[in-house]
């Protein structure tokens, strides 16, 4: 326990010491400060990774690899069937709530308040 701590502390540590240095050697390319914090979040991650719950988190990504293969993904068929039914549907609802709007306004307006 305290040592799966210590190492997801070092791994904190290891990105906030990448962060620094980025803003540390400012008058350095870009691209060098930009590698650094890559490695720092890979060493980071590498030591996170050797804990309990990096090790619990490795294997909940696996598993979570594993379920997105056995999804049956939709055709382009069903897709661009789909989403027709979708503007389709937008487009009725649309058309039948300017029609209660319209509805409503001359309602109010012209046979409740007399103003038409």
């Amino acid at each position: 326990m305290l040592s799966d701590n210590l190492k997801l502390l070092a791994s904190v540590l290891a990105v906030v010491g990448a962060i620094a240095l980025f803003y540390t050697l400012g008058d350095s390319s870009v691209l060098v400060r930009a590698l650094i914090v890559v490695a720092g979040v890979v060493v980071a991650a590498g030591i996170a990774l050797t804990s309990e719950p990096g090790r619990a988190v490795w294997q909940f990504a696996l598993a979570t690899r594993t379920e997105v293969r056995k999804v049956v993904w939709p055709t382009r068929r069903e897709t661009a069937q789909s989403t027709m039914i979708v503007i389709l549907m937008v487009l009725v609802v649309g058309i039948y709530l300017w029609l209660l709007d319209a509805v409503s306004f001359w309602a109010i307006y012209d046979l409740a308040l007399g103003l038409g």
